[in-house]
């Protein structure tokens, strides 16, 4: 018998998709003689869905099901994930199929090859808007310089080895951004390209306002970008006032008057401008801080359901 796979799946108001999910993944990885155990992750879905993962695993004994008290978040329900996973390697997928199952067995190969971490990198980012790819693509670009990793088609579908995902829990940081700090850890890593698929049922998670909120969270906490923004535009300022203060004085003492009432009016707008916006970065992540200090646990566990058989051995 071979090594268990675990495969985490954060779930939210996935109702329609927990069964289909379930017998997808485990039939591919049945046929390919791989043991595992899906690990499902109710992230506080308001729908059925954990009434639907608890009749799966009466069903099948390799179902282990996790129930958060409410809703924290998929980076939560990752991390939860893999902390509740006892396989030899785990692997992150979206319940929705838009990750391929079928690329589990290649990364599970790759694994066997040696490679500590197997990266899902995107072939295709699948049916987005311009705004939405345009979004993106600024998003990436932050993370990627403030990483060193190109993170222009990461995603959260990947395999990590039981080494390199206990470095991964390891972290003490309350708020976590997978899809880079599960580069971050480093280790030897190998990458599969996918296609991103369209969702077979439901509706997308993510509204625009979501995605934004994410890409703030995110790069604030992986990234200072923000407060370097900032430190430019000091900096560019006082340039400008340097040369605004020459030729100023430069004018006085050629006897000539200062005008420009509306100039005034309009430097103290932008500069009071600049500096609310500054003052916003910075409070955010003051923000950030007092959250990570209060030390507050990044999820709570209101109920996990799992067989005694918590792995199914090849057919």
């Amino acid at each position: 018998m071979g090594k268990k796979l675990s495969v985490v799946l954060p779930s939210y108001n996935e109702e329609q998709m927990i069964e289909k999910t379930a017998k997808v993944v485990g039939d591919i990885l049945s046929r390919e003689q791989i043991p595992y155990e899906l690990v499902f992750v109710n992230d506080g879905s308001k729908d059925h869905t954990w009434d639907k993962i608890l009749k799966i695993k009466e069903e099948d004994s390799c179902i282990k099901g996790i129930c958060f008290s409410r809703n924290f978040g998929k980076e939560s329900a990752v991390f939860a994930g893999i902390e509740q996973a006892d396989g030899d390697c785990i692997a992150v997928m979206d319940c929705d199929l838009q990750h391929p199952p079928e690329v589990l067995v290649k990364m599970y190969r790759l694994w066997e090859d040696g490679f500590q971490v197997i990266e899902g990198v995107k072939a295709s980012r699948g049916k987005e808007s311009f705004i939405h790819k345009m979004f993106a693509k600024t998003f990436y670009k932050i993370i990627s310089d403030a990483t060193g990793i190109d993170m222009s088609r990461a995603s959260d579908f990947k395999l990590l080895d039981r080494q390199a995902a206990d470095e991964f829990l390891k972290l003490p940081e309350r708020n976590v951004f997978f899809r880079a700090l599960s580069s971050w850890v480093g280790f030897k890593t190998a990458y599969v390209e996918f296609d991103v698929r369209e969702r077979e049922a439901g509706a997308s998670k993510w509204s625009f306002k979501a995605l934004v909120k994410y890409a703030v969270n995110n790069i604030t906490s992986f990234s200072a970008a923000p407060m370097q923004i900032v430190t430019f535009c000091g900096i560019v300022f006082f340039v400008f006032a340097v040369i605004l203060g020459i030729q100023s004085l430069y004018m006085y003492f050629a006897g000539h008057a200062v005008a420009g009432f509306t100039t005034v009016i309009l430097l103290l707008l932008l500069v009071g401008s600049i500096l609310m916006f500054s003052l916003g970065v910075i409070g955010y992540y003051i923000a950030k801080i007092y959250d990570e200090v209060k030390m507050r646990p990044r999820y709570i566990i209101s109920e996990v359901v799992k067989s005694k058989d918590k792995s199914k051995p090849p057919a």
